[in-house]
This record gives structure tokens, C-alpha cells and sequence, in this order.
């Protein structure tokens, strides 16, 4: 029976890995790279919002590797040490894409309000699908395999929907980017490499949901 899942456990190790090593690599090489403008990504952000007329989103720093987040409750940009002091391609295009989910969110964009209210349909899910369909499976309890599916299904829509959230957050990092010579054209493409890097950890995560809901549905069926 979970033989049959041994497949999906190592997709899902080699595309982790894969992806992280990308993030890593990009990240690692365009953070050696100056930004020709010698901004910070703290001012990148704060031009970007300023431009979007979105002078009253905060911006913070916050400790930690890659933690930068945007919190639409504080209406807060949190960025990490490295991408607010940084002076570099990679912070900047960090940086900007960030301050991209605080335009999603003052513009009202349909994605991005539709994962905020699938958040604690997420949360329910990831923390409960698994415990309920492992003890249904050693109960023999079809109904409870099935709930725990359900729930799991509600934590791969939010994976799902979370796909155009950030791509179009990183559209609008790329548009603001190239407005006004915040990042000169010669650098652009370092900026979008960093940018899909990151990107390509919310697809890999999101194929993985999906086989993994494809094989508890299989379960739930038997």
C-alpha cells in the first residue's frame, strides 16, 4: 500500500532539492552583483510603493535568511538583513516582489483575496489530512480516509492558487523595475532570473500536492 507512494517521496525529494539548489545558486550569485544604482532593496521597495501610491505600507526589518514577506494585516513589507541593506540585483528583485504583494493587495487582485480566504482551510488541512487518512487507513475506516482527502484537497486548491499570486506579484516587480531606471536594462535579467528561481519552488510544491492528492484519492477509492 505505501510502496505505491514511494514514487511520489522521491519527486518530491529530487524536485526539493533541484529547486532549493536553483533558489540557492541564483540567489548566491546575483547577490554579488552591485546594483548599478546603489539602492538598497529597502528603497527599491519604498520607490516602488511610492510609485504605486502606496506611501503608508511600512517597511521592517526582520532577522533571518529569505524571510522577507509581505503582511497584509500590518500592511507591513518584513524584509530580511540581506535584501534590506543589500545594494545588490539579487535584493532588489527580492525586494520588489515583495512590494508587488502589497500592490495585489491595495488593487484588490482576485488571486491574492482568494488565498487569503482559503488560509485557514490550508492550515486545517495540512495539519489534520494526514493523521486522519493514516487512521483510516490502520482502522479500515473509508469515511475518515475520505475526510482527511477532503482536507487535503483544500490545502492543494491554496497551493494552486497561490501559483498566479506570486507570478504576477513578480510581474509587477519586473514593470517596476524597468519604469524610471530603477534597475538599468543590462541587469533586468538578473533580476528575472532570481525571481523564477523562487517561482519554481511554488511549482514544484504545487506538483507534489497534486500527486500527492491523485494518490489519497486512489486510497480513499479502495
Amino acid at each position: 500500500m505505501f510502496g505505491s507512494y514511494l514514487p511520489i517521496l522521491i519527486i518530491a525529494v529530487v524536485l526539493g532539492l533541484a529547486t532549493q539548489g536553483f533558489v540557492n545558486a541564483s540567489y548566491r550569485r546575483y547577490s554579488q552583483v552591485a546594483l548599478a544604482t546603489g539602492k538598497s532593496g529597502a528603497e527599491v521597495a519604498r520607490y516602488m510603493l511610492d510609485s504605486e501610491g502606496l506611501g503608508h505600507v511600512g517597511i521592517e526589518m526582520v532577522p533571518g535568511h529569505l524571510t522577507d514577506h509581505y503582511d497584509p494585516k500590518q500592511d507591513v513589507l518584513r524584509l530580511s538583513e540581506d535584501v534590506y541593506r543589500g545594494r545588490t540585483v539579487a535584493a532588489a528583485g527580492i525586494a520588489a516582489h515583495e512590494a508587488g504583494h502589497a500592490v495585489q493587495h491595495a488593487r484588490g487582485f482576485v488571486f491574492a483575496r482568494v488565498r487569503g480566504a482559503l488560509v485557514p482551510t490550508a492550515q486545517l488541512g495540512s495539519s489534520l489530512a494526514f493523521p486522519l487518512i493514516l487512521g483510516g487507513l490502520f482502522i479500515g475506516l473509508s469515511g475518515l480516509i475520505t475526510l482527511g482527502v477532503i482536507m487535503f484537497a483544500g490545502a492543494v486548491l491554496f497551493q494552486i492558487v497561490t501559483l498566479p499570486v506570486e507570478f504576477d506579484a513578480s510581474r509587477r516587480a519586473v514593470a517596476a523595475l524597468s519604469i524610471g531606471n530603477a534597475l538599468p536594462a543590462e541587469q533586468m535579467s538578473g533580476a528575472r532570473t532570481v525571481l523564477t528561481a523562487a517561482a519554481l519552488t511554488y511549482v514544484a510544491a504545487t506538483l507534489i500536492a497534486v500527486l500527492q492528492l491523485l494518490y489519497f484519492l486512489g486510497l480513499s477509492r479502495r
